[in-house]
């Protein structure tokens, strides 16, 4: 009996632990078990349409082939799986580690859904495959994302492709088919893009025999989503500026134009660009790979996402920020040699020299806009420098308090910065507003005189993306409305800072940027022969340790009733600003004789 006794007690524990074993792998087995009783086969659904403002497509969807494998197959007949490892790798390139990684990725409650190998298959993969006829891989017909004008639009649209394990564990509701927004509006807007697939149920018995088949919903295809987008703009606009990168040799830079009175974007341009079509293609893993390893980062939004000096398009804020604190009046006369001396307490033969790009005289403050003095916005954002005997600086350059950093700091904020702007893109940036705290902390110094004159004029740890930077542009244009810029069409303007009471500051900001077009010594006057008035502000931002140089550009037209406003950034220039100015003028003009004369 105690024997007996021992024998049952070991069934006992044996069947209790299978119970338990069974209880920790629940999701497992009932995957199983449902597959075995029903099977739902899904027919997908086209994406939605995307269209630019003119209703031209920018994105569509093409009938295609998929491979897909059928895991549970796959596993349980050991004796085929050699046969269709080799299969995969040779007709579709992928190698059996792969093949075993995307196994093992799929999720156990999701045990009874097909692996996606390969899209877009080609006319040989298909025949190849069918001639095989290895029960575990499936032919499935399907859609394809189609970008009809890939490179020049990608980086708005992004790309479209198919989840993965790190999709999946972010939002469970996905399954291993399903085609996701990766990028770009495809992402932002992927719940409102991806449709609706069809699912039919296949029952069948135990012996694996189909019972029958029932059709429980049809395929929906997605929502069309209309964007603000100009397309002739943006084909333009790209145009220009790979042909001006191009005889720069310089790979790097990106556009914005915005509708200033409402915040639409009409055209967002980073280059390098790159075809969103390989995405959707076959045969595309080296492209694919160059694409995500270039030191260019094309897959990069720079545009939204990039964190840049802005040089001297800061400078029409610090003059508003300095009429608006009674820093100055436009009439008061800064005077530049080229440069404004520090004394150095420690060493009075030798001063700090902060240098301005040119000599400048005296100037006020529309002259000071056109053509951009760093010894005005120097006293004007960090105040007169110390006496000493003797002066070391014009008799003009001192008894300005200047806006201190705090202040500075705040205007900033008010005009958009250190903060997103709200754009309809995934992964827009913040920008960096440096204060006395953070340098502390950050190198153990504390903060002086020459940092507030460097941050004055958009250099030094103020960082701001180029979407906040057009955007404040957009308030200098409108008369003080911030907007929140947007890509969608159906969405109502917002506006996210209302500065209008600073209409008389901003009006005479206005025409310091009128000047630096019509002026012969503004820094836009290559500008002044187009046949419409020109507001601008070029700018010159010194990067890696002073080695480099970007070109910014930043304007609006007409001045008096604006309908467009733009951006341009090259990284790395050659002449600085110069190298900006000519594409602002190709495309202003263009969209003059194409859209504002119309």
């Amino acid at each position: 009996m105690r024997y007996l006794a021992i024998v049952v007690g070991v069934m006992v524990l044996m069947i209790a632990g299978r119970i338990i074993f069974l209880g920790f792998n629940h999701t497992y087995y009932a995957a199983r078990a449902e597959r075995n009783v029903a099977q739902e086969n899904e027919t997908p659904a086209p994406r939605g349409i995307i269209y630019d403002k003119e209703g031209d497509v920018l994105a569509d969807n093409k009938a295609a082939f998929s491979a897909l494998l059928d895991v549970r197959t796959f596993l349980e007949n050991e004796d085929q799986q050699s046969a269709t490892l080799s299969a995969i790798q040779n007709v579709l390139g992928i190698s059996p580690d792969d093949v075993w990684s995307l196994v093992s990725a799929a999720k156990d409650n999701d045990f009874a859904s097909p692996v996606v190998l390969a899209d877009g298959l080609g006319q040989s993969e298909i025949v190849n495959l069918q001639a095989l006829d290895l029960k575990a891989i499936d032919l499935k017909s399907d859609f394809a994302r189609v970008y009809p004008n890939g490179p020049v639009f990608s980086s708005v649209i992004g790309y479209a492709g198919r989840v993965t394990a790190d999709d999946i564990a972010k939002d469970s509701s996905l399954k291993n088919q399903d085609v996701i927004g990766k990028t770009g509006i495809e992402d932002f807007y992927d719940k409102n893009l991806r449709g609706t697939p069809g699912v039919a149920v296949t029952y069948a018995n135990a012996q694996g025999q189909a019972l029958g088949e029932k059709q429980q919903s049809v395929p929906q295809i997605g929502a069309p989503l209309t964007l603000t987008i100009d397309g002739g703009l943006q084909t333009y606009f790209y145009n220009a500026l790979s042909n001006q990168l191009a005889s720069l040799g310089r790979p790097i830079g990106l556009g914005i134009a915005m509708d200033p009175q409402t915040g639409a974007v009409l055209s967002l341009i980073n280059l390098p660009g790159y075809d969103n079509n390989v995405f959707s293609e076959t045969g595309q893993d080296a492209t694919i790979r160059a694409l995500l390893t270039s030191p260019d980062r094309p897959l990069f939004n720079s545009a939204v996402s990039g964190n840049y000096n802005p040089g001297s398009t800061i400078k029409p804020l610090d003059g508003v920020a300095a009429l608006a604190e009674g820093v100055i009046d436009s009439t008061r006369e800064i005077y530049s040699l080229g440069y404004l001396l520090v004394p150095n307490p420690y060493n009075a033969a030798a001063p700090s020299k902060h240098l301005d790009w040119q000599y400048q005289g005296s100037v006020n403050l529309a002259s000071a806009l056109a053509q951009s003095s760093d010894v005005y916005f120097y006293v004007v954002g960090g105040g007169s420098p110390p006496r000493s005997t003797p002066l070391l600086n014009d008799p003009s350059d001192y008894g300005i308090s200047g806006l201190g950093i705090d202040r500075l700091r705040t205007w900033w904020q008010k005009f958009g910065f250190g903060k997103p702007t709200g754009i309809d893109m995934p992964g827009e940036g913040s920008g960096f507003l440096p204060t006395p705290a953070w340098k502390q902390q950050h190198s153990g110094t504390p903060w002086l005189l020459g940092d507030t004159y460097n941050v004055s004029i958009g250099q030094g740890d103020l960082l701001v993306t180029p979407i906040q930077l057009l955007d404040y542009i957009d308030a200098i244009a409108n008369g003080g409305d911030i907007y929140r810029p947007f890509l969608n069409a159906s969405s109502t303007p917002a506006v996210a800072e209302d500065l209008t009471s600073l209409a008389p500051e901003i009006k005479q900001v206005q025409e310091g940027m009128r000047e630096g077009v019509t002026s012969p010594k503004g820094t836009s006057y290559t500008l002044h022969n187009l046949p419409f008035s020109v507001c601008a502000k070029t700018g010159s931002a010194q990067v890696e340790n002073n080695t480099q140089e970007n070109a910014l550009f930043v304007g609006y037209a007409p001045c008096d009733n604006p309908q467009i406003a733009i951006l341009i950034l090259i990284e790395n220039s050659r002449q600085g600003s110069l190298n900006a100015v000519p594409v602002a003028g190709d495309v202003l003009n263009w969209y003059y004789e194409n859209r504002m004369k119309k």
